[in-house]
C-alpha cells in the first residue's frame, strides 16, 4: 500500500525546470497518451547514478474503509514549473519540483469511510482559458474528481475553487445519471477528466458485480468554464436491466480533431449476460467521440457481450508511424484478454487486420454466448490464452500435483470458456492482460512498450437458493464473493494458485513486451519485478510480478516502470529490454512514473 508519494523521485528535477519540453501536462504526457518525454539528460550511461532528491509524504492512508484501503497512484503533472499530484483522498498538492517544498494544497473533504471499491485517485488535468487575461484568477485551472465522484475546478496559483464553475467551484457527477446509484460506493471516479478544447470529458468507475442495474456508466462533456453540462454519451444505452459499460480508465485526447477516444468496460453484472442480450454494442470498445458534441465518430469493440470482466482497461495510446511507405495516425488499445488492436485514428479500422473466430460456446442457463470475438492478426496475443493440466507448474511435485488436479476440475476450453454452475478457468484472469497501466511509444525506435499480466482465474456462477449458503463455507475463505442482485446467480472467483499463493501456471506472471508498429511483430520481452513473498527462493527474481502501473519511455533511450509487487523503480534499455538499473522504493508502487 502506497502512502508516500515521491514525485521527484530518482530524477533530476532541475533539468527538467529548465528545459519547456519537459512539460508533463497530462496524465500520459500528452492528451494523447503515449507515456513519452523527449528529454535525453539521464541515459543508458548514467542512470546507474540517479539518487532520491527528496520525498514527499502525503499522509493520506486509510486503510479502515469498509471496502478496500485507499492507495497512492497518481501520476503528477509539471506545468509552469510546478508539479501537481493528488493523494488517495483526491488532496490535490502543488509542489516546487526543485525541492518537494509544498506551495498549496485544497483538501476536498472526502467520507474516507464510505466502503469505497476501489480507494484511488490517479491525477489531475490543466486547462488554460484563452480567453482570460494571463495570469488572472483561474485563467490555469486544474481538475480534480475524488472518488466520491465531485468535479472540481481550482486555480492553479492558489488552489482555491473556481467560484463560476459549477456550484461554487464543484459539479456533482451523480447528478443526473440514467440510473442513479444506491449508495456512495456503487458511484466512483479514479481517473483524471480529459481536456478537448474548452470541454472537461468524465466518465467513472462504477462497481461490477453487486447487481444488475447498477448506475449508468454514461460519459459527459462539461464547459470548462462554467462546469454547464453540454452532452452525454450512454455506451449501454438505457434501459432497466443492466448499467455501467462505465469509462473507468484514462480517456485520450486528439487535439487536432477535436475528439476524445473512450475504453470502456462491460457492462453489469461482469459474469452474466442474460439481462442484456446481443453484442453489446459500445461496451468493450474503444469509441471516438467528437469533443464538443459527444457525437460517435466511430466504435470498435475488443470483445463481444462480454462475460469475463474483460475491460479497455487501459488508455487508448495516440501515435503516428510508417506503414508501407505511408505514415499512419494509429490509436493502440488494449484489451484484458492480452490481444493489441491497432486501428487507424481516422476511422477506426484495423491496421493488421482482424479475425472474428468460433470461441466455446454453452454458458449458463438464460444466457446467449457470442458465437464469434474479434481476434488481431497483428500483433498476436501477448499473454497465454489457454492452460492444460499437463502445464501445471508449482515448487514441488505436491504443487504441480494439486495445480494439474484443479485445472482438470474445472471447465477449460480456452480463452473465452463461459461461467457456469460449473466452476470455469479464465485465461488470462481478471487483472488483465492488458491492465490500468497501460502501454508507452517510443517514436524514434517505433516500439509500443506494453506490460502484462498471466494469471488465470477460476469463475463460478452460483444459484441464488444457494448463493448464501456457499459464502459462508470455511474452505472459501479465499475466494471472492459477488450477489449478482437482478440474475439468477451469484457469482465466485479467485485466481488459481496453490495455498501457499504461488500460481499454477509457468512464469512469467508479467512481462514487458516492446511491439515494432510497423509489422506488429514482437521486439523483446522480458520478466518484470517478482513476488516478495518467493524472494528467497532460487531463480524467483526471474518470474515476474503482476504489474499494476504503466511504463514511460525516454529519449535517452530508456524506459522507466515501477508497478509491480516488488519496491523498485526500474530502468531498461529500450532497444533490448535489458534491465540496467533499479532503484528501491519505500513500498511497491502503485502508479505511472513521470
Amino acid at each position: 500500500m502506497i502512502y508516500k508519494l515521491a514525485a521527484a523521485f530518482l530524477i533530476s528535477i532541475l533539468a527538467v525546470a529548465q528545459q519547456p519540453q519537459g512539460e508533463w501536462s497530462a496524465y500520459g504526457h500528452d492528451s494523447g497518451g503515449t507515456k513519452y518525454s523527449p528529454l535525453k539528460q539521464i541515459n543508458a550511461a548514467n542512470v546507474g547514478r540517479l539518487t532520491v532528491a527528496w520525498t514527499y509524504k502525503t499522509g493520506d492512508l486509510y486503510p479502515g474503509n469498509p471496502g478496500r484501503p485507499s492507495s497512492q497512484q497518481t501520476t503528477p503533472l509539471y506545468v509552469d514549473g510546478v508539479l501537481y499530484a493528488t493523494s488517495g483522498f483526491g488532496r490535490v498538492i502543488a509542489l516546487d519540483p526543485d525541492t518537494g517544498t509544498k506551495l498549496w494544497d485544497f483538501d476536498p473533504k472526502t467520507d474516507v469511510k464510505a466502503g469505497w471499491g476501489d480507494f484511488a485517485n490517479r491525477g489531475v488535468a490543466v486547462w488554460r482559458d484563452k480567453r482570460a487575461k494571463r495570469d488572472s484568477v483561474c485563467s490555469k485551472r486544474i481538475y480534480v474528481s475524488p472518488i466520491d465522484a465531485r468535479l472540481f475546478a481550482l486555480d492553479a496559483k492558489t488552489g482555491k475553487p473556481c467560484v463560476d464553475f459549477g456550484s461554487e467551484g464543484v459539479v456533482d457527477l451523480r447528478s443526473g445519471l440514467k440510473i442513479p446509484p444506491e449508495q456512495k460506493s456503487d458511484y466512483e471516479t479514479t481517473s483524471p477528466p480529459a481536456v478537448v478544447g474548452d470541454v472537461i470529458v468524465m466518465g467513472s468507475a462504477i462497481a461490477d458485480n453487486g447487481r444488475a442495474r447498477m448506475p449508468s456508466g454514461e460519459v459527459r462533456g462539461f464547459d470548462a468554464r462554467t462546469g454547464r453540462l453540454l452532452w452525454t454519451w450512454l455506451p449501454v444505452g438505457e434501459t432497466d436491466k443492466t448499467g455501467a459499460g462505465n469509462a473507468w480508465s484514462i480517456l485520450s485526447v486528439d487535439e487536432k480533431r477535436g475528439w476524445v477516444f473512450v475504453p470502456t468496460g462491460s457492462p453489469s453484472p461482469d459474469y452474466y449476460g442474460g439481462n442484456r442480450p446481443g453484442d453489446n454494442r459500445f461496451a468493450n470498445s474503444v469509441t471516438a467521440l467528437e469533443g464538443k458534441t459527444g457525437k460517435v465518430v466511430w466504435s470498435f469493440q475488443t470483445v463481444h457481450h462480454d462475460v469475463w470482466d474483460y475491460d479497455v482497461a487501459s488508455q487508448p495510446l495516440l501515435y503516428s508511424s510508417r506503414r508501407n511507405g505511408r505514415a499512419v495516425d494509429a490509436v493502440a488499445a488494449g484489451s484484458k484478454t492480452g490481444h493489441l488492436f491497432l486501428l487507424e485514428r481516422a476511422t477506426g479500422k484495423p491496421i493488421f487486420g482482424v479475425e472474428e473466430r468460433p470461441v466455446p460456446q454453452n454458458g449458463a442457463a438464460g444466457e446467449a454466448i457470442s458465437p464469434t470475438q474479434p481476434f488481431p492478426t497483428m500483433p498476436k496475443a501477448l499473454v497465454p490464452q489457454a492452460l492444460k493440466p499437463e502445464d501445471a507448474w508449482g515448487l514441488t511435485p505436491e504443487d504441480r500435483k494439486w495445480c494439474a488436479d484443479k485445472i482438470r476440475s474445472l471447465r477449460n476450453d480456452g480463452i473465452f470458456t463461459p461461467p457456469t454452475e460449473q466452476a470455469s478457468l479464465i485465461v488470462p484472469g481478471n487483472v488483465g492482460g492488458m491492465a490500468w497501466g497501460g502501454a508507452a511509444w517510443h517514436p524514434d525506435a517505433g516500439l509500443l512498450i506494453v506490460p502484462t499480466n498471466r494469471l488465470p482465474a477460476m469463475v463460478q456462477l452460483i444459484p441464488r437458493d444457494k448463493f448464501n449458503s456457499e459464502r459462508q463455507r470455511k474452505d472459501r475463505l479465499d475466494t471472492e464473493f459477488a450477489p449478482q442482485r437482478g440474475t439468477p446467480y451469484g457469482m465466485a472467483r479467485e485466481f488459481l494458485t496453490t495455498p501457499q499463493k504461488v500460481p499454477c501456471n509457468a512464469p512469467p506472471w508479467g512481462a514487458l513486451t516492446a511491439i515494432r508498429t510497423a509489422t506488429g511483430e514482437v521486439a523483446w520481452e522480458v520478466p518484470l519485478g517478482s513476488l516478495p513473498w518467493l524472494k528467497e527462493v532460487p531463480g524467483s527474481g526471474n518470474w515476474g510480478s503482476l504489474v499494476l502501473g504503466g511504463p514511460i519511455a525516454t529519449g535517452g533511450g530508456l524506459v522507466f516502470i515501477g508497478g509491480t509487487f516488488d519496491p523498485y523503480l526500474r530502468a531498461l534499455d529500450v532497444i533490448s529490454g535489458r534491465e540496467i538499473w533499479k532503484g528501491e522504493l519505500p513500498s511497491s508502487a502503485r502508479a505511472t512514473p513521470m
